[in-house]
């Protein structure tokens, strides 16, 4: 072994103390970038945030306009849910209906669910149609509107002939 003088050990000192400071160094500068990219991301969300922060009112004339909905239940239970919430729709609209079809049911794109299609026949005015369709958004168990056909009456040219067909989901057990 090499005897070291009080130079030498000096210099051995100064050089570990220099490496742990440049690995110091490298791993704080590291740190750092991280933690500057960190607080513009906050900064960034804080002005989402407070972009999307509406009043009470706003908020409660945006929930008006979104479609409510109601996750499917069984079958039977289904049917007659959604089959007496159409008939609600029609008697507000004044629409006077031939009694519901219910279709077959068919096997839907999503598994673990069957879809449930109801059938009307009605006679009505356009206007009673349109508004019919404008409040379909309420039913919570709506998931389409199948087929829409009015024919005019030529006797009659307020009067229509509307056929719709409308669906929903049920749960498969």
């Amino acid at each position: 072994m090499i005897k070291l003088n009080e130079k030498d050990i000096r210099a051995l000192k100064l050089g570990a103390i220099s490496a742990a400071a440049i690995v110091l160094f490298l791993i704080g500068s590291k740190w750092y970038e991280h933690w500057d990219k960190a607080r513009t991301e906050v900064k960034v969300l804080k002005a989402k945030l407070k972009d999307i922060d509406i009043s009470e009112t706003k908020r409660k004339g945006l929930m008006a306009v979104v479609p409510t909905f109601k996750m499917p239940v069984e079958e039977r239970e289904q049917q007659f849910l959604f089959r007496d919430e159409f008939n609600n729709e029609l008697k507000k609209a004044g629409i006077k209906n031939d009694p519901l079809q219910i279709i077959p049911n068919r096997r839907s794109p999503l598994s673990g669910y069957k879809s449930l299609h109801l059938s009307c026949t009605a006679k009505c005015k356009f206007s009673q149609a349109l508004d019919l369709l404008a409040k379909l958004n309420e039913n919570p168990y709506l998931v389409g509107v199948e087929e829409f056909r009015m024919k005019l009456d030529p006797k009659k040219r307020s009067e229509v002939e509307l056929n719709i067909t409308v669906s929903t989901f049920t749960k498969i057990r």
